[in-house]
């Protein structure tokens, strides 16, 4: 018979261990369709009509406002305020509810007996019902908990800071990344469609070099030359079309366009002006140890780090815990069914003592490891202070050379159309002259677009920010507004030392 009980207990935690069994399924097509098209349709809902050529600034204010990456710091912004609210809460006294029914299937009966005959003193009786309803409603309030817990919720204040921090350098980043993409978009705009007439132009010089051929008219060597001067030509063309064909599409992410979205660029002006820094370097300096998000974020950890020391001081004091709870009983054989308690003691772990020790030399060794993290980080933050002032001295001096050349080559390409006309010279010298009249433009433009780009690098490695602390309202168009106007001012050399930095708040 045992046996049989054995095979059933077996059978029974077997069945038990399987219907436990865990299985993942995969995720059906049908629900990654659905999440897909639910997706787009959230990635760019809610966004203000494009009905105009994208300006500049107009281009970063869409960045700033609907650019995900953007979008997402701001949320996790919000889940940081969240999260600094919650852990004020754990300064608060603990306080448990308990109600429920208790009985059991006999009588809760006891006797007493003597300690010194052995013999039975009293009758089993009770004091207890078998059914019974009770009740407790207890505070605790310990001191030492509620100290470490207000130095925690200062911590999460600053974790919350540092949150803002890092959403200044993505905002600093994005901006820098549309800065770039606009200009090499708009040097696409100007050069595409003479690149695409350029092209038809030699597309139909070598359909007519073919028709020759075929005629056997002219020397074949040199027609095969010709043809091939004329393939070069477009394999040139088509080289300058692939680098530039791309930079929109590189604006639109940064935008959140869609990105079957043809849009229009406002008409940039016949001329070049050259950005100018109205600031020195030494204000530059001060500027950028000052307001970059790396290095306020690292005061931000040298403060958690500098917290963590007085939690693991505190954790070595006895705590004083205050009790206050009132219960209810059902039992009819209280005398006082329900009843109020209070209490006041003191706790304290003395293996605290020994560990506290090892954990106030850690969170210092952590400060000193900030300390020297953070003077580390500002070495590198002039250095790339620097590297960006060379760059755009270097950029200045490369657009010259491409402004200088661009300017010869179009005094050349009208002497040789002079020349076609009068039939002087060929139709393949006159094609490769404006080719030559092509490409340096096109060095031109994108020499201006490096320049512009170099110019907004210097203020990214300030780490001023391009937007005031508040806005007039959320609109693009006046978004776009604070921005030029805040560029204007570091134009005229006005840096604001306070722009955009979040003030120190602790709970």
């Amino acid at each position: 018979m045992n046996k049989h009980y054995k095979v059933l207990a077996v059978s029974m935690l077997a069945a038990a261990i399987g219907g436990c069994a865990v299985t993942s399924q995969p995720i059906e097509r049908a629900a990654s369709e659905q999440r897909a098209q639910e997706d787009l349709a959230s990635m760019f809902s809610g966004q203000e009509p494009l009905s105009a050529p994208l300006t500049l600034h107009q281009a970063m204010a869409r960045a700033v406002k609907y650019n995900l990456e953007a979008r997402l710091k701001v949320m996790e912004e919000a889940l940081a305020e969240r999260q600094v609210d919650l852990s004020r809460l754990d300064m608060l006294p603990r306080m448990a509810l308990d109600a429920g029914y208790a009985g059991r299937n006999n009588v809760s009966a006891s006797s007493s007996r003597s300690i010194r005959t052995g013999t039975q003193s009293l009758e089993p009786s009770t004091s207890q019902d078998r059914d019974r309803e009770v009740g407790d409603l207890t505070m605790v309030w310990n001191v030492l908990d509620f100290g470490v817990s207000y130095v925690s919720a200062q911590q999460q204040g600053d974790q919350r800071l540092i949150v803002q921090e890092r959403r200044r350098k993505v905002l600093h980043t994005i901006i820098q990344d549309v800065r770039s993409a606009y200009w090499r978009a708009l040097a696409a705009d100007r050069l595409l469609v003479q690149i695409d007439q350029q092209m038809e132009r030699v597309d139909q010089a070598r359909q007519n070099s073919l028709r020759m051929s075929e005629q056997r008219i002219g020397d074949p060597v040199q027609s095969l030359g010709y043809q091939r001067a004329l393939i070069e030509a477009t394999r040139q063309l088509e080289q300058q079309r692939r680098a530039l064909s791309l930079a929109k599409t590189e604006l639109a992410a940064l935008i959140n366009l869609p990105m079957n979205t043809h849009f229009e660029l406002a008409p940039a002006s016949d001329s070049y002006p050259v950005p100018t820094l109205g600031t020195d370097m030494a204000v530059l300096e001060q500027e950028a140890l000052v307001n970059r998000p790396e290095l306020r974020e690292q005061d931000y950890q040298a403060r958690i780090g500098a917290a963590e020391t007085r939690k693991a001081m505190l954790r070595m004091l006895p705590g004083l815990e205050f009790s206050l709870g009132g219960h209810y009983d059902s039992n009819s054989f209280l005398v006082n069914q329900s009843w109020a308690d209070y209490g006041v003691k003191v706790t304290w772990n003395l293996f605290n003592l020994l560990s506290a020790p090892a954990a106030i030399d850690a969170a210092k060794a952590s400060e000193e490891v900030v300390t020297l993290r953070r003077q580390a980080m500002s070495m590198a933050i002039l250095a790339q202070l620097y590297v960006a002032n060379a760059n755009l001295q270097e950029a200045a001096r490369q657009f010259a050379t491409s402004e200088q050349l661009a300017s010869l080559d179009q005094q050349i390409a009208e002497q040789l159309r002079n020349r076609h006309k009068a039939q002087g010279i060929g139709e393949l010298e006159l094609i490769q002259g404006e080719l030559n009249l092509l490409q340096a433009n096109l060095r031109r433009d994108l020499a201006y677009a490096d320049l512009r780009n170099a110019y907004g690098q210097v203020f990214a490695s300030v780490g001023l920010d391009p937007l005031p602390e508040e806005l007039s309202s959320d609109q693009i168009d006046d978004i776009a507004q604070a921005l030029a106007n805040r560029e204007a001012e570091w134009q005229a050399g006005k840096l604001s030392v306070d722009a955009g930095l979040p003030e120190s708040t602790t709970p």
